[in-house]
């Protein structure tokens, strides 16, 4: 099978075309056990100087606790009268070259063998502080093996004390061999520690992020699968938020995909008729056209009228792909009255006194607005045209279905407000209002209006929102600002007079 197959096998084989495999050598769980081992020695290296100063201490101590055990008995004896061999022999036996003794300031040499010419290193084992012992550790590791200590210090509750003079031969091959045990202890323990350590982390930590990685990676490979969405586990801790904070954000873009694709086949469906519906709207403005010569004074009513309809309509059939490229064009904002703009979306709905809707226009006849004329009309209409769709469903004679659009300015903001007495809009359009087929009020509706509405207003530089929504009364609201004038402009303007009169 070629290595270009891996998509149409599901989203198992689109992750083993190894897109995020990473090399043993790089990934987290083996830096995880490299640091683990190298963090556990680190602090063994810590340790291991006053550990090797400890040892040391005790060897000493154990020394000089064995020739104060033979002064002792040396004591009750007259030492020059004991012979030199059973003094050499005694010195074999401790491991030492010569036993002293100091009472009241008053040293005597027990046993002796050979007195060296000098000592090299004297050895406080009562004073000596940590970093006293730590240096003379470090000097014996490392230069010792022929030189001469002195160690003295008390034992027990005596209150003599006692002096050994000794090579540091024997001193230095024990220490050797237990910092060599020491070593060997350290990474027996750094080994444990760093496995127990790796496999608690890599159950904890290791293994999860290795999941959402590969759900990640499959999503990305196949976005539309239910399958590629990560699996949530009952963890409480911040790996088990993260999966389904990430399950929840796939779930909302494959829904997100999936309305796109939506909104994509919809616009080439359009895309298809578009040709033949202009062709049809053609043919009825060329019909409309010789509708001016008839003389007829009820036509000619009605003539301008329908020719104005007929344009929109033409105009919005070739605006439909724009909308579906999520492209509208920039608003060419002219001063309008919006008075006259209202009769004509009123126009436009076709509401008669036997349907039962009234429609009350509270504009001031010298109400402007800086707007473009096309899209504040299309904005209204849609919202218009939902507020008569949603009173048209109450069959109810005695009920008032009212629809109201009034306006008012403050400073240079014009707010204008779209009021009808219908139902309401239920909790899920209101939860998604202004979202493309989630915002639709009525069932079989695609929430198209609202969201082409505000799209345009965002344009403008405005806002449109549901100021109330209960049962008897809705409001919109849509807040258009006057566009800044620029100081240049203005100047310009004030100059042109000056100069005019000069």
């Amino acid at each position: 099978m070629s290595d270009n197959t891996p998509a149409r096998e599901g989203p198992a084989a689109a992750l083993a075309s190894k897109p995020g495999a990473v090399p043993v050598a790089r990934r987290l769980s083996t830096k995880l056990l490299l640091l683990t081992v190298s963090f556990v020695l680190i602090a063994e290296l810590l340790i291991f100087p006053p550990s090797v100063a400890n040892f040391r201490q005790q060897w000493l101590e154990q020394r000089l606790a064995t020739a104060a055990a033979v002064s002792v008995v040396l004591l009750q004896a007259d030492p020059e009268k004991i012979p030199q061999n059973v003094q050499d022999d005694v010195l074999k036996a401790t491991g030492v070259k010569a036993i002293a003794v100091r009472e009241r300031g008053v040293s005597r040499l027990m046993v002796v063998s050979g007195m060296p010419p000098a000592v090299d290193q004297h050895v406080d084992l009562d004073g000596a502080g940590a970093w006293m012992a730590i240096m003379q550790t470090g000097e014996t590791l490392f230069f010792g093996g022929h030189r001469i200590i002195r160690a003295f210090g008390k034992v027990g509750d005596s209150d003599k004390e006692f002096e050994l003079i000794l090579s540091d031969h024997r001193l230095r091959t024990a220490m050797l061999k237990y910092a060599r045990n020491i070593a060997l202890l350290s990474l027996l323990v750094s080994a444990i520690t760093a496995s127990l350590v790796f496999a608690a982390i890599h159950g904890l930590m290791i293994r999860p992020i290795r999941n959402l990685r590969n759900a990640m990676l499959t999503f990305a490979a196949v976005p539309d699968s239910p399958d590629s969405i990560v699996r949530v586990t009952a963890r409480k801790d911040e790996l088990g938020v993260t999966e389904r904070e990430l399950a929840g954000m796939q779930t909302q873009l494959q829904r997100i995909l999936g309305e796109q694709k939506h909104l994509a086949d919809l616009g080439l469906a359009v895309s298809k008729i578009n040709h033949d519906m202009r062709n049809i709207l053609a043919s009825a403005q060329l019909i409309s056209d010789r509708l001016r010569l008839v003389k007829d004074p009820t036509v000619q009513i009605f003539a301008p009228k329908l020719l104005r309809a007929l344009d929109r309509a033409v105009a919005y059939s070739e605006g439909v792909l724009a909308y579906g490229r999520t492209q509208e064009p920039a608003p060419v904002r002219r001063r309008l009255r919006l008075r006259q703009l209202v009769e004509e979306v009123q126009g436009m709905l076709g509401l008669d006194a036997s349907g039962g809707i009234e429609f009350e226009n509270l504009v001031d006849a010298g109400f402007e607005v800086d707007a473009d004329s096309e899209q504040l009309f299309r904005v209204l209409t849609n919202l218009c045209r939902n507020a008569v769709q949603a009173m048209s469903a109450d069959s109810e004679s005695a009920l008032v279905r009212r629809l109201t659009i009034s306006g008012e300015r403050t400073g240079t903001v014009c707010s204008i407000f779209v009021t009808d007495t219908g139902p309401g809009l239920p909790q899920k359009a209101r939860e998604n209002l202004f979202s493309a087929f989630r915002g639709a009020a009525r069932s079989g509706g695609t929430g198209l209006g609202l969201a082409i509405a505000y799209e345009l207003v965002r344009a403008h530089g405005g806002t449109i929102r549901l100021v109330e929504s209960v049962s008897g009364r809705t409001v919109f609201s849509i807040t258009i600002p006057d566009r800044p004038v620029r100081l240049d402009e203005v100047r310009q303007g004030l100059r042109r007079p000056a100069e005019a009169k000069g």
